[in-house]
């Protein structure tokens, strides 16, 4: 049999069809011509989307194994108090709930049946109204795969200083961000969120979602009931991201049921130490949630990360306990931070205190300094958070290491 040669060749090609595939192959291989043995002309860059080829990417704070190898040291020797982890670990339960998981093996329950039943005794919401993700992360993402075409000129309003994901996944789906900055307190200037939306452009293409961070990442602040009305009387989906909820007692999950257009979205990472199991959830309408059940992955959350919510739920009491240890911590930093010339912190309703660094000196060799002494916090150099460093509550322990070495860069 010839097969014809493509305008690319100019040597037809013999195929033997015998039934000896392996020698048909060695001895069609012998006859190939050497312009057909070329390699593929596939060109990578031109390929890939556009918005994602100059996309920067997004910047993950790097676990404790990789800092132990990074800095020299063992990883008890760290305090790590940069990525708002919770540092007293996951309840007890969820390793012998581990230890005895019978299941491992079997593929996990795509809905979460379970899980979503003890949240709805923890939340006071019906579980129809809610959908666990592989961390908040993915709700996220997939809200933006439900309203956002990519290339049909949807946009999104972030409210910056705030959590990096929302602009990551708005470049992800091809979503233009418009950001409307927070004030020097960072509270939402609602008035200018609400002209986004009477503007020309926006009155035959409003904005699809608005992201509101309750407390607000990196500082802290929270939404007052009154604007957070203002915002869902806008023509567009209010996304409420309570990630720190216990920490604040702000909650607004309830109000799904009452408003067609508003998502809250809340994560086991935080209150429960679940971080590395990544485990989120959301309350959404019933409209939206039964688009979302059609487009998420089937096995989302893993079967650990089923059993270990399940599990921290069950044993809540002990784990809001340590989240009152921590608030504790967070007035204590706040009061001894006063003393510390070179820092002025911002009020906190969550598990951490976002800190201006002056007097002369820049956020940068603050956090260098506190590296030496292998004390890590996270630190700022971006619009809105110059020369901004933010400390996540740590145990007593490594609160005092902190507060010991803090006197120490002061010279007191």
């Amino acid at each position: 049999m010839t097969v014809e040669p493509t305008t690319a060749f100019a040597v037809p090609l013999r195929v033997s069809t015998g039934l000896n595939c392996r020698r048909c192959h060695q001895v069609c291989r012998r006859r190939i011509p050497r312009a057909v043995q070329m390699e593929s002309t596939f060109d990578v860059e031109r390929n890939i989307r556009p918005g994602l080829v100059e996309m920067e990417p997004y910047v993950p704070i790097l676990p404790y194994e990789v800092l132990a190898k990074k800095l020299g040291r063992r990883p008890e020797e760290i305090v790590k108090l940069d990525a708002n982890e919770n540092p007293f670990g996951p309840s007890p339960a969820v390793k012998h709930a581990l230890e005895s998981a019978p299941f491992l093996h079997i593929y996990p329950d795509p809905e979460c049946t379970e899980l979503r039943e003890e949240l709805e005794n923890y939340t006071g919401i019906e579980k129809e109204h809610l959908l666990v993700g592989c961390g908040a992360d993915e709700l996220i993402d997939l809200l933006f795969r439900l309203f956002v075409e990519p290339g049909a000129g949807h946009s999104v309003v972030n409210l910056p200083p705030t959590f990096g994901m929302y602009k990551f996944d708005s470049d992800v789906n091809g979503a233009r961000v418009i950001n409307v900055w927070r004030r020097e307190d960072f509270s939402i200037p609602v008035e200018d969120v609400e002209r986004v939306f009477h503007s020309e452009m926006a009155a035959s293409n409003p904005p699809k979602m608005i992201f509101v961070t309750s407390p607000n990442n990196p500082d802290g602040s929270r939404v007052s009931d009154a604007d957070l009305l203002r915002l869902l009387r806008l023509p567009t989906l209010v996304v409420l991201d309570e990630a720190y909820y216990e920490f604040s007692g702000d909650n607004r999950i309830t109000w799904v049921k009452e408003h067609s257009n508003l998502v809250v979205l809340r994560t086991f990472s935080k209150w429960a130490a679940l971080a590395g199991l990544r485990v989120g959830y959301g309350a959404f309408p019933l409209g939206v949630i039964k688009h979302l059940w059609k487009i998420k992955q089937p096995y989302n959350v893993s079967v650990a990360g089923q059993i270990a919510a399940i599990a921290s739920l069950r044993d809540r009491g002990d784990l809001l306990s340590k989240v009152d240890q921590l608030i504790a911590q967070r007035a204590r930093l706040y009061q001894k931070l006063q003393s510390i010339p070179f820092l002025s912190p911002y009020p906190s309703h969550s598990n951490f205190v976002l800190c201006k660094v002056e007097n002369g000196r820049t956020a940068s060799s603050i956090r260098s300094e506190l590296v030496d002494l292998g004390i890590l916090v996270r630190y700022y150099n971006s619009a809105g958070l110059e020369d901004c460093i933010r400390i996540s509550m740590g145990t007593p322990e490594q609160m005092d290491k902190l507060f010991l070495a803090l006197t120490q860069l002061a010279g007191q």
